[in-house]
This record gives structure tokens, C-alpha cells and sequence, in this order.
């Protein structure tokens, strides 16, 4: 499967769970600032993407689900940048570039891209093959 099907099939998942059209997803799209998912559709969206890739998606490996809750990773509302470590190695899919510049926990949400969702398959699908 090449980059653009992947993306395609992203796309319709995407589509399916927010409600907006195929053609308005685009890979630079924040799923919560520009598409409107809220937190209870994140759970909607690894299910279509496990359906449609026929993958598996453990729990807090695409979308972190109290990954911050550790003692140490949160001070004050802010991600330490312990926390910030851990988060780049729990979820290499998650571009911080910007986060990190003001990395409020209420805003780590913004930061999840229909990208990051393109990258996370990519490299599954990629290790599924290799596991052939």
C-alpha cells in the first residue's frame, strides 16, 4: 500500500468519525482545531483505523491516555521536560515542535495531526511486512 491509498484510507476514516468531508482532510490538519474531534471521538477514530488497516492499536500508543499522570512529567499544568522526554519516546509520531514552546497539558490535544495518524500507520503497516 503506497502513501497515497494509506492517506486516502485515513482520509475516509477521518471523514466517518468527525463528519466532514474526505477532501477537507488534509495531512496538516489539526484533528481537534481544524476538523472538530473532541476527546470521545479519538476512541471512534483508532476504531475505523484498526477496521480499515487491520491493525491493532494498543492502548495510549496513538493518542497518549494518562501517559502525563506520572509523577514528575506535570508541574504546575506545564510538561516538564522529563515530560516531554517521555512523550517523544511513547509517541513518535507527535511533533512538538510547537508544543514545547509552551507546553501546556490543556493544550497537548491541539497538537494531533491527521500526519501524526499518517506516520503511525505508515510504520505499522511497514513493520507488519517486515514481521512477514
Amino acid at each position: 500500500m503506497d502513501e497515497k491509498q494509506i492517506f486516502e484510507k485515513i482520509q475516509e476514516c477521518l471523514s466517518g468519525a468527525l463528519g466532514v468531508e474526505p477532501d477537507e482532510i488534509q495531512p496538516d490538519n489539526s484533528l481537534i482545531k481544524d476538523l472538530g474531534a473532541e476527546s470521545i471521538d479519538f476512541i471512534d477514530i483508532i476504531f475505523r483505523i484498526e477496521k480499515a488497516f487491520d491493525i491493532k492499536i494498543p492502548s495510549g500508543e496513538l493518542f497518549p491516555a494518562n501517559l502525563l499522570n506520572e509523577e514528575g512529567l506535570v508541574q504546575g499544568g506545564r510538561v516538564t521536560p522529563e515530560g516531554l522526554k517521555v512523550l517523544r519516546e511513547k509517541i513518535p509520531y507527535l511533533d512538538l515542535t510547537h508544543f514545547e514552546k509552551n507546553p501546556q497539558v490543556s493544550n497537548l490535544a491541539g497538537h494531533f495531526t491527521v500526519q501524526m495518524i499518517l506516520d503511525y500507520v505508515r510504520d505499522r503497516l511497514s513493520k507488519n511486512i517486515e514481521k512477514s
